[in-house]
């Protein structure tokens, strides 16, 4: 007990110098889980040696994980998945899934067939969880980035969440597995009807909560923690993925309560989840990277990258050309929402260490696909992040001056990139004044409009 509160307390000491460090970068272009995996492989085994593996740190950990999976299973809006776009992100994760068994095999990395499913899994997958509150911070809902993060970002996260439950469970056959998969979810579903019909019948348990949400008891949170905890158990007794019932905590939230409360109940919930335990979910994820078999698999960590662009970004970009309602976006804003879909990394850590458990995968592996995970959602944020930026610099004219000018180097980048600062900030306001009114605005038709503006004033 003692070393375990030894070593939660370095993992949340960790977790607030995390978050300080991350605010220190202008613009936070780092996520802060980022820099909790970091933490994890420093205070873990492999460096410091500070934080090991114990019984109770993990069930912190699922815990974190299950809460991180039902905030992101409550933001999901069936609408939105059973429309022509959630029908088209469908389709788009098969044809990748598909690609993805067809050419692991010929990848020569000595797996079995669970291990093929595992790994093609991972290069599928899509950061769903991690995605939603940096659309937040950069403000990109209701913009057809985020509209394209919603539907094919959710697909990228649920549908491989239940290939998981489907592939990853040798101890049954598939077809077992699709039973007790059909059985779980027509009980959540039962959950989530009955939970409805109790709340409109004004039931005596329904009232209780609903009158006393705002007490100092707060039994509305309670409950969810209940209800989390329930499912987390029947997932373990069935053995399913401890991911699929976290989603399916969110699905029944999200339809048991009204707009007003459940957001109410969810800002509760986040306080509960990114306070402690999240944090220390993907802290403790960090532990079980092993640098010594990264260090040894340079390529494996670069060609899981790759394949990761290749398999999952490319397709959805392909999907994004072709599809109607997407057809006419900007190819920047394809781009972008392509890459967001590919960041990879809260899944791949619940993969890995399922794979693991059942021997599909070795430890070494696991963790070169949550270091490349990681990776991912270090790189792609900072991309997106500069492409607004790096147009409004004008690069080009920047050339231009520095080789007509080029004594005054330091002066004419110093001004490009205040510019570009300015232009950022100035979309950031345009876009949250034009959200009030309920209309959106593209990075690529606000700098258009800029252009356009900019050529009439030097036609004057």
């Amino acid at each position: 007990m003692v070393a375990n509160l030894c070593m939660l307390a370095a993992m949340t000491a960790a977790v607030v110098l995390c978050s300080f460090v991350a605010s220190l970068i202008p613009g936070r272009p780092v996520p802060e889980v980022v820099f909790f995996v970091v933490a994890g492989v420093v205070l873990g085994p492999g460096c410091l040696g500070v934080v090991n593996a114990t019984p109770g740190l993990d069930l912190v950990g699922r815990l974190g994980m299950g809460l991180l999976f039902l905030m992101a299973g409550y933001e999901l809006d069936l609408r939105e998945l059973t429309g022509s776009m959630g029908r088209h992100a469908a389709l788009c994760w098969a044809v990748s899934f598909g690609a993805a068994l067809l050419l692991t095999p010929a990848l020569g990395l000595g797996l079995d067939q669970t291990g093929v499913a595992a790994f093609s899994i991972a290069l599928t997958t899509t950061a769903y969880g991690t995605l939603v509150p940096i659309m937040r911070d950069r403000e990109l809902g209701g913009t057809s980035v985020g509209e394209v993060i919603e539907s094919y970002g959710a697909m990228g996260e649920i549908l491989p969440v239940v290939a998981m439950s489907l592939l990853l469970s040798p101890s049954r056959s598939l077809g077992a597995n699709v039973a007790v998969l059909v059985g779980f979810v027509a009980f959540c579903v039962f959950v989530a009807s009955r939970g409805r019909w109790a709340a409109e019948m004004g039931s005596r348990l329904s009232r209780f909560l609903h009158e006393n949400a705002e007490s100092s008891s707060q039994p509305t949170l309670r409950a969810v923690v209940a209800l989390l905890c329930a499912l987390l158990a029947i997932a373990a007794v069935l053995d399913l993925d401890a991911v699929l019932a976290a989603f399916a905590a969110g699905f029944i939230l999200r339809h048991v309560t009204s707009d007003e409360h459940g957001h109410r109940l969810m800002d509760k919930v986040e306080a509960l989840g990114n306070g402690l335990f999240v944090p220390v979910f993907f802290v403790y994820s960090g532990i079980g990277i092993e640098l010594a078999a990264v260090g040894e698999r340079p390529g494996l960590l670069v060609g899981f990258v790759a394949l990761l662009l290749l398999i999952r970004a490319l397709p959805l970009l392909a999907s994004l050309a072709l599809a109607p309602e997407t057809r006419t976006m900007p190819l920047g804003e394809k781009i972008s929402a392509s890459l967001y879909c590919t960041m990879a990394l809260p899944l791949i850590v619940a993969l890995t260490e399922a794979a693991a458990a059942c021997g599909a995968m070795d430890e070494q592996m696991a963790s070169v696909l949550v270091c490349a995970g990681a990776l991912t959602v270090l790189v792609i944020p900072i991309i997106t992040s500069l492409s607004v930026r790096a147009v409004a610099a004008h690069p080009v004219d920047a050339v231009h001056e520095v080789m007509e000018h080029p004594r005054d180097l330091r002066e004419i980048v110093h001004e490009h990139h205040v510019h570009a600062h300015e232009v950022a900030e100035e979309l950031r306001e345009e876009r949250r004044h034009l959200h009030e009114e309920g209309v959106q605005l593209s990075s690529a038709d606000f700098l258009a409009r800029r252009a356009e503006l900019r050529r009439r004033h030097r036609h004057r």
